[in-house]
């Protein structure tokens, strides 16, 4: 397949939205709505920290999206300084149905992924890929292509998290592209995650 990486624009957001639905249609971001993702996806357009990319087919549909700060330091400061009403008002549904999903709904916009000890590293906050193309190359050109820049604005290393348990195509990914695991741990709600880094 041909694949064509390009710089995210606000152009992309709804087409990343509904790829992002439908790659993880059980997960709580996912829970929050579409009105919630577009905000979460835009903020990285916004911030001179943001990287984000879209994959794009030779007929010009997007088939994936990756995006994250090159340093997290401050970043989701930043953040909630600039955007925290609209976030509210994209996830007044998602808390009229489930009020307790506050504090969760808090760490979820301004989570910084439990960063790990030593040098700051880049976060990657996401990669979403169509569940239609998956398995042909499109999650690792992203990936591929999210590292030389952050890389090369200035970034020594970079980390993740992702589920632990029922998790292992995810998982198998990561440490396929020589993601190492750094660390272990556990979840306010009890997920138990592991903490990947890759060191330039």
């Amino acid at each position: 397949m041909n694949i064509e990486i390009t710089t995210m624009s606000s152009s992309h957001i709804n087409s990343v939205v509904q790829i992002h639905l439908r790659a993880f249609p059980n997960f709580f971001l996912s829970f929050l709505g579409p009105r919630f993702l577009r905000e979460f996806y835009s903020s990285f357009l916004v911030d001179s920290q943001g990287v984000g990319f879209v994959a794009l087919s030779s007929a010009g549909q997007i088939l994936g999206v990756i995006v994250g700060p090159v340093d997290p330091r401050g970043y989701f400061k930043r953040l909630l300084k600039r955007r925290w009403w609209k976030f509210c008002m994209a996830s007044i549904a998602a808390v009229v149905q489930r009020p307790s999903c506050m504090p969760r709904l808090f760490r979820a916009v301004f989570y910084r992924g439990e960063s790990p000890a030593g040098v700051q590293r880049a976060l990657l906050s996401s990669v979403a890929v169509d569940p239609n193309v998956q398995s042909v190359g499109v999650g690792k050109k992203l990936v591929e292509h999210w590292l030389k820049e952050v890389q090369r604005r200035g970034a020594t290393g970079c980390y993740l998290t992702t589920d632990a348990e029922g998790n292992e195509k995810v998982n198998q990914f990561y440490q396929s592209l020589h993601w190492r695991i750094d660390s272990v741990y556990l979840t306010p709600e009890g997920r138990r995650m592991h903490r990947y880094v890759y060191d330039f």
